[in-house]
């Protein structure tokens, strides 16, 4: 017959401190937010350059009366600029974030402290 092989115990010893992994207070989160904050001026001046070129108005002029005007849509440009103007909401939405985790979060140490 053949014999179950066993192998010895082991013991694992867990760590007594946590490993220090990167936090949520970093100030470089501020350099983040600068980043961010010009993306958004660029895409917003994007979004209007945009939509003034997907709005074309014509006139067409008639003898003895007002001229005709009429506007004509594209739907490339105005759909660059929606698309340039949501973008630049959602990085103002991380903005705000990546702000509040730079000014709010204590380190670690203070916040045991309290407890």
């Amino acid at each position: 017959m053949t014999e179950a092989v066993t192998e010895p115990e082991t013991s694992v010893e867990e760590p007594d401190e946590e490993p220090a992994g990167p936090s949520l207070h970093q100030p470089r989160r501020w350099l983040v937010v600068a980043g961010e904050v010009v993306a958004v001026v660029l895409l917003v001046i994007a979004a209007v350059w945009c939509w003034n070129r997907g709005v074309v108005r014509l006139e067409y002029p008639v003898d003895g009366r007002e001229p005709l005007i009429s506007t004509r849509l594209h739907g490339n440009w105005l759909g660059t600029a929606a698309a340039a103007v949501t973008l630049a909401v959602v990085l103002v939405l991380d903005a705000v974030r990546q702000a509040l985790l730079a000014l709010r979060t204590r380190p670690q140490k203070a916040a045991d402290s309290d407890m």
